[in-house]
Order: structure tokens, then C-alpha cells, then sequence
């Protein structure tokens, strides 16, 4: 075994730290603090300010489209600097915006506005910017690592939606949105400016780096493609279910409560599939399934 392998294997590997803390960094993150409590919070304003599902839903529609315009910017910029000079910024501003829907006005533009920002630095808050630092640390336990900062957005999935609806049953929404985005600013920044960074350099890396395929080439393939149509699809159906599930069983009788607790159950399931798909990873070739494309 290279000395290499051996570190990763040891809980005392500086590249666990990073994961975890990009796991505690997703946790607050856009794809999981807005994605799953956006539903939580879909009743309150429409009852709030008389405006209809549909118009509170176009926010997310918002924030989604302009997410998919903004990614390919955020990857140039966390290929060309550090990815914590990227994601302290996207996430500092994400936690104010989003703890500034507490100050939201009866315009829906207002609305509109916010989630637009929201939208801007969605990713560069999300996994794939720390995707970045992460990968630096490991090839052998690649799929675990990585497993562990996607691990972050299912434990979202399974607290934020409960304690939204706490909160907003406490304090209101306004002050729940206020709190949560605080969230954001007491954790995750912090944890993130201090905990994340990439791996330094070393000639076997360089080496690495020097081998891989150009963006022209990689856009030429046919898996690339079917990875963009496939992760396409399911964003359509994962997030228009996600967005109005709690919703949508309140108005058949479900409780608040419950109807939070049945995302929350959705972010168990999905904790326990991606920590496993993880250890299959480092377990199974990835090129074996790359022959069926």
C-alpha cells in the first residue's frame, strides 16, 4: 500500500476534516435549506399576502433556472481559485438573503428579487463547490469522502423541514426565515473559512491534473450527455415534488407536523443511499458501467 492509501484510511486523515466540515457546509446550504423547507414555508406566505401557489412557487422556479445560468461561472471560479474564496462569499450572502425574507413586503417582485440571489450563489454553496476540495484529498475513498458532503443535505432533509415548522409555529415565519438564515452566518460560514481548503500540490497531482480531458473534449462524449439528461429529469421531478409535498398532504387533512415529518423521512432514505452508494463506489469500478454507454 502507498503511503497515500494509508492516510486515507486513517481517521486522522486531514481530508475526513474537510469532508465533514463541507457535509456541515452543504447541511446550511442551498440545496438543502431552501430546497427543503421552501415547502414548509409555501402556505404561510400565500396566506400571508393572498397570493396563489403558482406565484409563490414561480420564486423557486426563480431561484432553479437561475442556479442551472450561474453554475458554469461558479466552476470557472472555483477551477481558478481556492474553493473557499468562493464559497465564504456564496454562502455569507446566501445566509443574508435568505434570512432577509423576513423583512418581506406585500410586492411580489420583492419575492422574486430575493430568490434571484438566492438563485446566483445557489451552487457555489451547494456540493459541487466543495466537491472541489474534497476530491484533492482522496482517491481511494473518493466515494466515501464525497458521500459524507452529500451526507450533509440529507441530514438537512431530515431536521430543516421539522424545525421550520417549529419555528414557524413559535415565532412566525418571518422570525423562522430571520433564524434559519442565521443558520447559515454561526455555522456554516465559520466552519467553511476555517476547515476548507484543497490539497496542497505534489508532482504525482500535477501529473494528474496534466492527463485529464479538456471541457471540448468532455462535452464531445455521449456519457456526458446522458449524465446532464438524466440529472435533468430528476431535478424536475425530485424538486416540483419536493417543493409542494407538505403542502399538498396539509390540504388532504395531514397536519403540519406531519407533513414535515414526511420530508424529513424522505431525508433518511436518501441518507442511507447515498452513504451507500458512496462505500460502493470505492468498492466497485466505475468504469465497468462506463462500457454499457
Amino acid at each position: 500500500m502507498t503511503r497515500e492509501t494509508i492516510e486515507e484510511t486513517s481517521t486522522r486523515y486531514e481530508g475526513w476534516l474537510v469532508a465533514v466540515a463541507s457535509g456541515v457546509g452543504v447541511f446550511v446550504s442551498f440545496a438543502s435549506l431552501l430546497v427543503y423547507t421552501f415547502g414548509i414555508f409555501l402556505k404561510p406566505l400565500t396566506e400571508e399576502f393572498a397570493w396563489s401557489r403558482e406565484s409563490v412557487s414561480a420564486a423557486f422556479g426563480i431561484a432553479a433556472m437561475t442556479v442551472a445560468v450561474c453554475s458554469p461561472l461558479l466552476g470557472y471560479l472555483l477551477d481558478r481559485y481556492s474553493p473557499r474564496k468562493t464559497i465564504v462569499p456564496c454562502l455569507t450572502i446566501f445566509g443574508c438573503a435568505f434570512a432577509s425574507l423576513a423583512l418581506l413586503t406585500l410586492h411580489l417582485w420583492h419575492l422574486y428579487a430575493v430568490f434571484l440571489v438566492l438563485g446566483i450563489v445557489g451552487n457555489g454553496t451547494a456540493q459541487m463547490a466543495y466537491s472541489r476540495a474534497v476530491s484533492s484529498w482522496f482517491d481511494r475513498r473518493r466515494g466515501t469522502a464525497l458521500a459524507l458532503v452529500m451526507s450533509g443535505g440529507a441530514l438537512g432533509a431530515m431536521v430543516l423541514p421539522a424545525l421550520a415548522e417549529a419555528l414557524i409555529d413559535d415565532i412566525g415565519w418571518r422570525g423562522a426565515f430571520l433564524v434559519l438564515g442565521s443558520l447559515v452566518l454561526v455555522f456554516g460560514v465559520p466552519t467553511v473559512a476555517t476547515c476548507i481548503h484543497q490539497r496542497p500540490q505534489t508532482p504525482s497531482s500535477n501529473h494528474a491534473r496534466a492527463t485529464d480531458s479538456t471541457v471540448r473534449e468532455v462535452l464531445a462524449t455521449r456519457p456526458f450527455w446522458i449524465l446532464v439528461t438524466v440529472l435533468f429529469c430528476s431535478s424536475i421531478a425530485q424538486n416540483g415534488a419536493l417543493t409542494h409535498l407538505s403542502a399538498l398532504l396539509t390540504d388532504r387533512g395531514v397536519s403540519a407536523s406531519g407533513g414535515a415529518l414526511a420530508l424529513s423521512a424522505m431525508g433518511g432514505a436518501s441518507l442511507v443511499g447515498r452513504l451507500a452508494t458512496g462505500w460502493m463506489l470505492d468498492r466497485f469500478s466505475p468504469a465497468a458501467s462506463r462500457s454499457c454507454c
